[in-house]
């Protein structure tokens, strides 16, 4: 069973930037999808951002391509999730997520069976 722990959110003004962080335990296979979710108050659940644990086929939701880069640490106990030029649509709850689907290409929610508990980010105009 992959437990994941998020870390990093908080609030910062639009234009900044922060870094989020996902531990990452119980060993999930290179086969896995990671990726980052997210969900406003009211909305549903939006895809931010997923990758190959083995380390290819990164993807990114429309909304924040060329502003944010997922990305993991070389020892697969960490996912990472920068976030530059925040805008105010970016405040959201933000989750980490799992897949154990090999090969996953259609990132929606109910692909991913293991979530971490979220953390929020906050953006002032």
């Amino acid at each position: 069973q992959v437990q994941l722990v998020e870390s990093g959110g908080g609030s910062v003004q639009a234009g900044g930037s922060l870094r989020l962080s996902c531990a990452v335990s119980g060993s999930p296979l290179s086969t896995y999808t990671m990726g980052w979710f997210r969900q406003a108050p009211g909305k549903e659940r939006e895809f931010v951002a997923a990758m190959w644990w083995s380390g290819g086929n990164i993807a990114y939701g429309d909304s924040v391509k060329s502003r944010f880069t997922i990305s993991r640490d070389n020892a697969k106990t960490s996912l990472y999730l920068q976030m530059n030029n925040l805008k105010p649509e970016d405040t959201a709850v933000y989750y980490c997520a799992a897949s154990s689907i090999p090969l996953l290409r259609d990132y929606a929610a109910h692909a991913f069976g293991s979530w971490g508990q979220g953390t929020q980010v906050t953006v002032s105009s």
